[in-house]
């Protein structure tokens, strides 16, 4: 029985090849066969058919948009097409539109939107990190040598007030300065008979004096101290610029210190700066003065809101990123410098343009391409020009018109079943023939290859599968063991190492080899309902 099947298919085979010239080509390709064509293969070998019949034109079997009024062959030696008169409208040259069948159509879970006319509302995100504000920062450094006598705030972290007690020095300059001015001071008010000459001089050394006390931030309450008593202190306590909290201590009880070295850093928490790291591609879409949410892992629940201040004039080379300065109010301080921000910066609308689905963008790294469905089970890709980018529409500024739907699901299934790579050649690329094949394809222009084997392994995590196969006679391989992909998880249902299997693949990138179809070959003593239900795979 099996022989017998297998004698009638070749003698079918052959009949198509003679009678129908490329409709076979084109069946082996994936794309249906129309009923004339099978019915002249029925009937008496299409020869009646052929007369009553005549070709309105002869069209290029590799879909290429090229015609010819008699028989004629391509450069591959493929015969040309006829086109008769109730096929015009299906078998019209269609450049680089696809077909396939709406039996596969409703299998693969084909869904279309149209593109629609909106308002894209774009959103740019970020991360970034929480930093003191650098004008809120504020340096302890005597502007003298001395030593630190007495610690009055010992801790960093320790929260403090403005005009609050820090620590208390004892410089032996300090204390001469202070001589000098109460003696200068006192000089004065003795001289008050004087002549204005010696009055002068002396007021000249109480100013002079003065200035030395102030330039070394003496403050001066301590100075009218000074001058109302006429007695030097030993000590000098200074005092917190501002309210804030202390973020390094280096004074030390006892240490001496020189002139400018920093004892305290004291920072205002009150208001703080976020500075997110805004990607190259989006940083024309920031603007200071816009809106900006921030939001902090430690607070989940919780929404900061601030403005963009600042957007800086450096990029990073190795981030390609731009720093951009969002500042946030901080009363309670729950904004801690160092923390990681996640930034929504919302960008302004340019108004409503035509947009599609994300989803339905093909991006191969040099062009983007959509497929537009024509009709039931015809579908045509398209180059597209894209604009803005929103969370899930993209703008189209060439390539589609409002309202043509665009499918949006299954599209790497289409390039599967109906060889979108060869379709899409039609396009042509600078440099390169329309029609010639990629560097490195045996077998360009097929929908795909039919090769029968054994599973060695599965690995359902990355749908990953091992198999011993025979000869793939479209490829010219002897049998061998490779790893394919399965197109989607449900061919992978049911199966399992040890299984005989017959596939169809194809190949999707350079040596990935990808299985769009499979059925199961029934083991022996399987009864007729388990062959039924485990003879396929599924799609």
């Amino acid at each position: 029985m099996k022989s017998g099947a297998i004698l009638f298919l070749g003698i079918l085979l052959g009949a198509l090849a003679a009678g129908a010239g490329g409709h076979y080509w084109l069946e082996t390709r994936g794309i249906s066969l129309g009923g004339a064509a099978l019915s002249s293969v029925a009937g008496d070998g299409g020869k009646n058919s052929a007369r009553e019949r005549k070709p309105l034109y002869y069209r290029n079997p590799m879909g290429l948009p090229d015609t010819s009024p008699t028989p004629k062959k391509d450069p591959m030696g493929m015969d040309y097409i006829p086109v008769f008169a109730d096929e015009e409208n299906e078998a019209a040259p269609t450049g680089n539109r696809i077909k396939i069948s709406a039996e596969k159509v409703q299998k693969l879970g084909v869904r279309t939107a149209p593109a629609e006319r909106r308002t894209l509302d774009r959103v740019v995100r970020a991360v970034g990190r929480v930093e003191p504000d650098e004008r809120r920062l504020y340096a302890i450094s005597p502007k003298f040598e001395g030593y630190v006598e007495r610690l009055r705030v010992n801790v960093t972290g320790q929260p403090v007030g403005k005009g609050e007690p820090l620590f208390d020095v004892y410089s032996p300059e300090l204390v001469s300065a202070q001589r000098e001015y109460a003696i200068a001071a006192q000089g004065v008010d003795a001289l008050q008979d004087a002549d204005e000459q010696t009055r002068a001089g002396m007021r000249q050394l109480a100013e002079s004096s003065l200035a030395r006390l102030r330039n070394w931030d003496i403050s001066n309450e301590q100075i009218r101290s000074l001058a109302r008593s006429g007695a030097a202190k030993r000590t000098l306590t200074f005092r917190s610029p501002a309210a804030g909290v202390v973020t390094e201590k280096k004074a030390l009880q006892g240490m001496r210190f020189m002139p400018g070295e920093m004892l305290y850093q004291i920072a205002d928490l009150s208001s703080v700066w976020v500075i997110a790291d805004v990607f190259e591609q989006d940083i024309g879409l920031v603007a200071a003065g816009a809106a900006a949410r921030v939001r902090i892992n430690a607070y989940p629940d919780r929404l900061f809101e601030g403005r963009v201040s600042y957007v800086y004039p450096t990029l990073n080379a190795a981030t390609r990123t731009v720093p951009v300065r969002i500042e946030l109010a901080n009363p309670d301080l729950l904004l801690k410098p160092a923390m990681f921000a996640q930034v929504d910066l919302p960008a302004a609308s340019r108004g409503a343009a035509i947009t599609v689905p994300i989803s339905a963008v093909i991006d191969s790294g040099t062009r983007q391409i959509v497929l537009v469905k024509l009709d039931e089970g015809r579908f045509e890709p398209r180059e597209v020009r894209l604009g803005a980018r929103g969370d899930d529409l993209a703008e189209v500024l060439e390539g589609v018109g409002e309202g043509e739907p665009v499918v949006v699901a299954a599209n790497f299934l289409i390039d599967a079943e109906s060889n979108l790579k060869a379709a899409l050649g039609a396009f042509g690329t600078p440099g390169t023939s329309a029609n010639a094949a990629p560097a490195g394809s045996r077998t360009a222009g097929a929908a795909g290859h039919r090769a029968e084997g054994t599973i060695d392994e599965i690995d359902a995590a990355t749908g990953a599968l091992a198999v011993t196969h025979g000869p793939v006679a479209s490829l010219d391989w002897p049998g061998m063991t490779m790893e394919f992909k399965a197109a989607n998880a449900a061919l992978l249902r049911g199966l399992q190492p040890g299984d005989t299997i017959h596939f169809e693949f194809v190949e999707r990138g350079q040596g990935e080899w990808v299985i769009t179809a499979i059925s199961k070959e029934a083991k022996a003593g399987q009864t007729e309902a388990a062959r039924e239900h485990g003879g396929h795979a599924g799609h």
